[in-house]
């Protein structure tokens, strides 16, 4: 927001813990089923998210200093938009809209109403409606629930969404620091350790036939291995995305130019550590391979040592982690950690998304009413058109569709803006930069390297959900030009 009408509420500590709250959700917990089972390794599964680590913070560290150069309400927007113009800013910002900023909203708010359906069981037990194969259920209504209420708060002032994201943030980072803890120190005597890292860079790989049943594990090759490394990272990239939405809101944190690049460097370096250590703890409490379970699954410590990582029930990890420390009460715990997550997760997103919206109207390239401020200093329409688009997307069924566009969009918009700081370096040498990339050119050049290696793979190996994704993007190029250019003409 522009300087007048900002109220500045935000330091180091609160920017930091936007930066973590916003990356910790509930994939964590989760993914680690899947990488497990296109891995088949733990040394491979711990190296996919050291990398994933060190692609974030290479990407956070470049990207603070064109933070500390445009500490304006919008962030990535503005370094876009300076860099290579008002139509590939538009780009990013009609495809955060479309997908990657409402989608992920959509699925983190659905993510805590399945959670809930832990201590109220008619939430996901019973279909509400039903049209094709999309069954809408009441973790839909709760999902849908939490983004009306995180919206009404944040729009009375930043003051409460930066409580929010203080109290559920440290809550979180504290129960997931004692769930490493305790899962690293019962993991030494479990025997799992030894176990999970014997032959630990032995990798295989179990697919899905095409009637839904298991294939046995297929040895990878050392080609084999690299194609499901560049794919399976997706699933720890979407774990640690959002890391960017800091930038969104600059405009009301205090000293953007010294803050912003140290709580992304904070924020991602933090998140990095616990959830490699996460994983850590899995491996502690779990064998890496288990089997499919045939029926009704009920947690017994037989049946989560005999499913492992891999086939962990609805691929809760966490849970089955949760399990072997604090037995039957496990499942409640973890739902109220998952629930927490969420929740704050989601203040960080709604809180910052509607800045970048704002700067697009301010900018002609999104609804006018987008830029206004309200009483409170906060751009409320924005934040309501963010929304209730994400409220549609909570009824589209198509979770995993979303996230698939949101994580390749971002990753592509990342490199368009990384290619931008190589480029304002050339056209704009003598703009003042209170913070310069850290390890320029080599950190900056490596990340360029790591996402686009991931993208093209993705594009070759997983063809139609990247196809989705780019043709979602290029739409916004028609309506650019007939909507927004013909509107600037007009004016």
């Amino acid at each position: 927001m522009e300087e007048n009408n900002t109220k500045k509420s935000l330091g180091l500590l609160d920017a930091t813990f936007l930066v973590a709250g916003s990356m910790i959700g509930s994939g964590i917990f989760i993914v680690s089923a899947e990488m497990s089972r296109d891995l088949g390794s733990s040394g491979w599964l711990l190296f996919t998210w050291l990398i994933t680590g060190v692609i974030t913070l290479f990407g956070a560290l470049s990207y603070g200093e064109l933070a500390a150069m445009f500490p304006k309400a919008g962030g990535q927007f503005v370094y876009i938009r300076e860099a290579w113009g008002k139509l590939p800013a538009f780009l990013y910002g009609w495809t955060t809209f479309a997908v990657i900023q409402t989608g992920v909203i959509a699925a983190v708010a659905v993510a805590f109403g399945k959670f809930a359906g832990v201590f109220f069981p008619v939430l996901v037990d019973q279909t509400i409606l039903e049209y094709g194969s999309i069954k809408i259920n009441g973790a839909n209504f709760v999902g849908v629930g939490t983004i009306l209420i995180l919206t009404l708060l944040n729009v009375r002032g930043i003051n409460y969404g930066k409580i929010i994201q203080a109290v559920f943030t440290s809550s979180k980072l504290i129960a997931l620091a004692v769930l490493i803890v305790a899962g690293i120190v019962v993991g030494f005597s479990s025997g799992f350790f030894d176990e999970n890292f014997q032959n630990m860079w032995e990798a295989s790989s179990i697919k899905k036939a095409e009637d839904g049943s298991w294939l046995s594990a297929v040895d990878l090759s050392t080609v084999g291995l690299m194609i499901v490394l560049s794919t399976t990272i997706i699933n720890s990239l979407f774990s640690s995305d959002a890391w960017n939405n800091v930038t969104f809101i600059a405009g009301d944190i205090r000293n953007p130019e010294k803050n912003l690049p140290r709580s992304l460097f904070l924020g991602t370096f933090i998140v990095t550590i616990l959830y490699i250590l996460a994983n850590v703890s899995y491996l502690g409490l779990l064998p890496l391979h288990g089997s499919p379970f045939e029926g009704d699954f009920v947690y017994t410590k037989e049946a989560v040592q005999s499913t492992g990582i891999q086939f962990a029930s609805s691929d809760r990890v966490g849970t089955s982690a949760a399990y072997m420390l604090f037995g039957n009460v496990a499942n409640y715990l973890m739902a109220i950690l998952i629930m927490i997550s969420t929740f704050g997760c989601n203040n960080g997103i709604i809180m910052a998304g509607s800045r970048l919206f704002y700067a697009m109207s301010k900018d002609g390239l999104f609804f006018q009413k987008a830029s206004r401020i309200n009483r409170f200093g906060v751009p409320a329409w924005a934040m309501w058109i963010q929304s209730l688009w994400a409220i549609a997307l909570c009824f589209s069924g198509s979770y995993g569709i979303l996230i698939k566009f949101a994580t390749f969009g971002s990753m592509i918009f990342y490199i368009v803006t990384i290619l931008g700081l190589f480029k304002l370096r050339r056209t704009m040498p003598d703009a003042v930069r209170p913070y310069k990339a850290f390890g320029y050119p080599v950190i900056p050049f490596l990340y360029l390297v790591f996402a686009t290696v991931i993208c093209v793979s993705l594009t070759i190996f997983t063809f139609w959900d990247t196809f989705g994704s780019i043709v979602l993007i290029l739409a916004g190029i028609p309506i650019y030009y007939l909507v927004f250019k013909k509107k600037e003409s007009s004016n």
